[in-house]
């Protein structure tokens, strides 16, 4: 196992608080280790919930879901940002 350290933000922050640092399996992409928390059921399953829109940054780098994490890295998960 390795730790990960996990951020959240804007709505997700509000539902999950700053972040957490959790133990995963090496060898994860973001997408699994989405899935991974959306397993855990409450609060993750309802704001990672696949039919949510979600951006995701590894190691503060905009990512997408197929990214391998390697070990100790840092993945936020946020909402999409829009303008007007």
């Amino acid at each position: 196992m390795t730790a990960i350290r996990l951020r959240y933000f804007a709505s997700l922050r509000e539902a999950l608080g700053p972040g957490e640092e959790a133990p995963f399996a090496p060898g994860l992409t973001v997408g699994q280790l989405r899935d991974q928390l959306i397993a855990r059921g409450g609060r993750h399953a309802e704001v990672l919930a696949r039919g949510r829109a979600l951006r995701c940054a590894l190691n503060q780098v905009m990512a997408d879901e197929t990214a391998a994490v390697p070990e100790g890295a840092e993945v936020a998960f946020f909402p999409p940002v829009t303008g007007g």
